[in-house]
């Protein structure tokens, strides 16, 4: 069990990230290019998680220097009978700040997180990524409002060639948060979004912003 705001001493750290640059609103004027349903399985598989460019944002790999704690963190669960490419590690992690920086506090205490971090798992194969989405979706969902993350609203899924997505809203130790699920023929994820001005990122503009980062952070090649 995770201490809850257990990286609060490590916040500091989040100064290695160089500030973003663009304005603040990031890559908000970006749709979502949806499609009637996802392509084909090319065969391609991942070997490597890059650090993909985020307008208006600067990423690296990590938690970006905070974790909420006591199993408030997102992951990928309910992904049982997937053979993974590799096992997770810190590198499956990215984190990215925007520009003006987000402050979460309670307590007396505060600490700056990132707009946005992710988690990624890399299979040999995902057969049916609609259907598994669903179950790592639901499977997830169901284990953190047992910790205390609580959904809010209604989910919503989106289809793009290359992803299928799924968003909901949901309030993590008082705070607004917004997260999104993504999956393909050779990998799943898992988008965190921290609240800009105390209120949930819109669906729309997470789902959009999760699709950005997967096409962008996916890669067949091995950079090591």
């Amino acid at each position: 069990m995770k201490n809850k705001w257990g990286a609060l001493a490590a916040v500091t750290a989040v100064g290695v990230l160089a500030a973003g640059c663009g304005s603040d609103g990031g890559d908000k004027k970006d749709a979502l290019p949806k499609a009637e349903k996802l392509a084909a399985d090319t065969g391609a598989r991942y070997k490597e998680l890059r650090v993909p460019a985020m307008e208006g944002m600067t990423c690296d790999k990590g938690n970006g220097g905070f974790h909420f704690g006591s199993d408030l963190d997102m992951g990928v669960y309910g992904d049982n009978g997937l053979a993974k490419i590799k096992n997770d590690q810190e590198d499956d992690k990215v984190s990215c700040f925007g520009a003006t920086r987000i402050t979460l506090s309670k307590g007396g205490r505060s600490a700056t997180v990132p707009d946005l971090t992710t988690r990624t798992s890399m299979y040999e194969k995902v057969a049916d990524p609609a259907a598994t989405l669903e179950k790592v979706f639901s499977h997830t969902m169901e284990l953190e409002k047992g910790y205390g993350r609580n959904p809010v609203g209604q989910p919503k899924s989106f289809t793009t060639k290359e992803l299928v997505v799924k968003c909901q809203q949901n309030v993590s130790d008082t705070f607004p948060m917004t997260t999104c699920f993504w999956a393909n023929y050779g990998a799943i994820g898992v988008v965190d979004f921290f609240p800009p001005n105390g209120k949930h990122v819109p669906i729309d503009e997470a789902a959009a912003k999760t699709h950005k980062f997967a096409v962008g952070a996916l890669s067949t090649t091995s950079t090591s």
